[in-house]
């Protein structure tokens, strides 16, 4: 079966059974994550998160992504069997941070599940080959096998978008983890941010080169595949609200950039308790990475008004990943409804983008350069306190979160994550107001 969020990562699935031993050790791990969750740092941490994205924070607040280098510090599985191992991973991930980095995440109280969902754009099942290391272990890259070389002429194969939740798998497997430790940690459905990241969707479906041109050969036709794109996620995201699909997300879910989406100021005043929830209740996620070769003026041309026909339908929006944004800030991604917390790459302008910031409803969502952490043996202290000091300095009228990603291998000095988020703290002390 697939286990995923809305359109997020799948886990392929086909063996259930798990051993008596697995089942007694995998409710220890339970046990464990549980005893962190009750820790009153973790209560510290959540109010502190709720106070940070609904614009009333005091300091900025701190998330080490670890699943790109979570074979570096998970401990050897002690489970054999898939689903096993399935449950091992999940509660390991809740708990590697606090036990390995002590930035600001929150340990859950309950186990999550999310969705068995199918979101298939304009019904293109898209392939991709996967290289492996030496060992053949581990996957280092990827490429899709585009369906689309000349829009104008493909046009044809645009069918209309596939979607739909398996409820019957979900709550099947949802019985199956409570069997095992419901009793320890409550299994709940759960949902992370509403995600939609458009330039992404057709970059997998025809490449970059074959995207770039379209705009010039094709500009007609791409504006209108664009609009279908567009369009066929806001219908899938109304149809899970129409067939009440929709979870809340503004508490310890995740967003598509790194962050949480502990909030107050989500659901929509008015909103009842039990009633069904609407895509104005939750958090969206956006991105266009794939757009930074084009101009501004092409990005709002092709780009932007399918973007923020999206956008219109979340409570709070989360935008941008490794794109640098200054230069479609102002006319463009500052105009996004309900935007919350835009991302700060290491390719951004942070001087601009602190001015533009300050003082606004919108939180300067900084990800440092993963290179001071993910490159070479050991970690520049002289130069990440450098890296971290400008940012401090740039951003000290915004409010500010650290999102650490794309790290991919600690380079055998596995204490570099916890060391950089000492350092970050140390450096927040000094410079922060």
């Amino acid at each position: 079966m697939f286990i995923m969020c809305c359109k997020g990562e799948k886990l392929v699935m086909t063996n259930w059974s798990i051993t008596s031993e697995e089942k007694i050790y995998l409710r220890e791990l339970a046990k464990k994550q549980l005893e962190y969750s009750m820790l009153p740092i973790m209560k510290e941490r959540e109010k502190l998160w709720y106070n940070h994205n609904d614009l009333k924070g005091e300091r900025p607040m701190i998330h080490f992504e670890t699943w790109t280098f979570e074979n570096d510090i998970l401990p050897k599985f002690k489970c054999t069997s898939e689903a096993a191992q399935n449950i091992e991973l999940q509660i390991y991930r809740e708990i590697l941070n606090h036990e390995f980095i002590g930035d600001d995440r929150v340990v859950p109280s309950w186990y999550n599940i999310n969705w068995n969902t199918k979101f298939v754009l304009f019904n293109m099942k898209v392939e991709a080959e996967h290289a492996t290391n030496s060992q053949g272990s581990e996957s280092l890259g990827h490429r899709f096998k585009y369906l689309i070389s000349d829009l104008q002429e493909d046009m044809k194969l645009i069918q209309p978008t596939v979607y739909s939740i398996d409820k019957e798998s979900t709550l099947k497997w949802k019985a199956f983890v409570e069997d095992i430790l419901g009793d320890i940690l409550p299994v709940k459905i759960a949902m992370n941010s509403l995600d939609c990241c458009l330039s992404q969707d057709l970059v997998h479906i025809m490449g970059m080169e074959t995207m770039i041109y379209s705009l010039v050969d094709y500009p007609d036709e791409f504006h209108q595949i664009m609009d279908i794109a567009s369009k066929d996620h806001i219908k899938f995201m109304k149809w899970m609200e129409k067939e009440e699909y929709l979870l809340l997300n503004n508490n310890n879910n995740g967003l598509g950039n790194g962050s949480f989406g502990f909030s107050k100021d989500l659901p929509q005043k008015g909103f009842v308790p039990g009633n069904a929830i609407s895509t104005k209740d939750m958090w969206g996620f956006m991105d266009s990475q794939e757009t930074v070769s084009i101009s501004p003026d092409m990005f709002g041309e092709f780009f932007f008004p399918y973007y923020n026909e999206v956008a219109k339908n979340f409570g709070l929006l989360s935008y941008g990943c490794c794109e640098p944004v200054h230069t479609i800030w102002e006319k463009y991604i500052s105009k996004l409804s309900g935007l919350r917390k835009v991302s700060i790459s290491p390719w951004c302008n942070e001087e601009y983008m602190g001015e533009a910031l300050k003082g606004s409803s919108v939180i300067y969502h900084r990800k440092p350069s993963p290179n001071y952490v993910g490159v070479g043996k050991d970690l520049d202290e002289v130069a990440y306190s450098e890296h971290i000091s400008k940012t401090l300095k740039c951003a000290k009228s915004c409010k500010l979160e650290f999102s650490f990603r794309d790290v991919y291998t600690l380079g055998g000095q596995n204490d570099k994550p916890r060391k950089a988020v000492e350092i970050l703290r140390t450096l927040i002390e000094k410079y922060w107001e």
